[in-house]
């Protein structure tokens, strides 16, 4: 089996992780884990990248975190994946399949709202999975499950939530039928469990690892 990390941050890319991506790697190659996703959060959320950057600049900060994970995994055998975190309205979606010459050629795509970005993330051979859709917390002031048209999955278990929230988020994506996946939200090198997907064949790309979490062939990594 190989073990996979969809949802992943790296310091200093993401203002709220601890950890930076050379640590994230080497801590998930002790794991036995053979690839992971970086997830950074993007500049609508929870980013420390300088706001008063032109766009060519703010989006090779994103992918910094990624770029630093690549060459990490790259000399130890662990492959990375380039993905972020985006946020609408305290809602945050984990965005895979898409590589940073997209994010160059929509400036702006920061302010569309959840129909627009979906759109345009599919209509490019993107993929969104709505991150833990019932997590509350105070900085989160408008969080609730996107309408399912908008989805191409559901993270219905995230290692940084209640067991009440999961269940919730599972029962949410069964109801409309959706693909599920989970994940760690992994911001330190030292959490008490790692999540994400089983495959049973190594991924070559990211493609791979989207196409068995869509006709359910990923096993997903949960207590």
């Amino acid at each position: 089996m190989y073990l996979y990390e969809t949802h992943l941050h790296t310091s200093p890319v993401s203002a709220c992780a601890g950890a930076s991506p050379a640590a994230q790697v080497h801590a998930y190659k002790k794991r036995g884990y053979a690839g992971i996703i970086v997830t950074d959060h993007f500049i609508n959320g929870n980013s420390s990248c300088p706001p008063n950057l032109p766009w060519i600049k703010k989006m090779a900060y994103i992918a910094s975190g990624y770029h630093e994970a690549k060459k990490a995994g790259d000399k130890c055998g662990v492959d990375v994946f380039f993905g972020w975190e985006f946020c609408i309205d305290g809602s945050d979606f984990l965005t895979y399949g898409l590589t940073l010459d997209f994010l160059l050629a929509n400036p702006g795509l920061d302010r569309l709202n959840i129909e627009q970005y979906s759109v345009l993330v599919r209509r490019n051979g993107g993929y969104i999975c709505q991150a833990h859709p019932f997590r509350k917390a105070w900085w989160i002031p408008n969080q609730f499950p996107m309408e399912p048209h908008l989805l191409d999955a559901v993270e219905i278990y995230n290692a940084s939530d209640q067991d009440k929230t999961n269940d919730k988020a599972r029962d949410f994506a069964a109801f409309h039928n959706l693909p599920m996946q989970a994940g760690s939200d992994s911001h330190y090198v030292n959490i008490p469990f790692t999540s994400g997907i089983m495959l049973d064949k190594k991924a070559e790309s990211i493609f791979d690892i989207i196409a068995a979490i869509k006709s359910g062939a990923a096993k997903l990594i949960v207590p």
